[in-house]
């Protein structure tokens, strides 16, 4: 059997800020989207294939729970301590930096983490081992 993770699906309040959020700290970018009668779903990936993310935005639904905080969290690879950086002076300035840049220990890496509008972390490093 040949299996691969293909999408991580997530809920969001307010999908059009979701997209515009992740579309201006990540590489990632909308693919899909669609509405229906109970909401509207888009999915962003980044250019080359990976793994998609998949954020659902229901009609009816309560204000969010972050699914991914306090610890829980995506991460996203950058090409160097510099970009790290840059996306965590973006990330102060708009009142989203969660944790300051920091040089944790092998395999880690240096990293920051961003908030999304929904309260789900996203970190960002370079020099992670994975």
């Amino acid at each position: 059997m040949s299996a691969r993770l293909t999408h991580l699906a997530l809920p969001c309040h307010d999908l059009d800020a979701t997209i515009a959020w992740y579309e201006k700290y990540t590489p990632l970018r909308k693919t899909h989207h669609r509405q229906d009668d109970l909401g509207a779903v888009a999915w962003l990936s980044p250019a080359e294939s990976g793994i998609v993310l998949v954020f659902i935005q229901k009609n009816e639904a309560p204000d969010p729970i972050p699914v991914l905080a306090p610890l829980a969290h995506l991460g996203i690879s950058l090409d160097s301590t510099d970009q790290v950086d840059q996306v965590a002076e973006r990330g102060e300035r708009d009142g989203c930096l969660a944790w300051e840049p920091t040089q944790e220990p092998t395999p880690v890496g240096y990293i920051c983490a961003l908030s999304d509008p929904d309260g789900n972390l996203v970190e960002f490093s370079y020099g992670q081992e994975i």
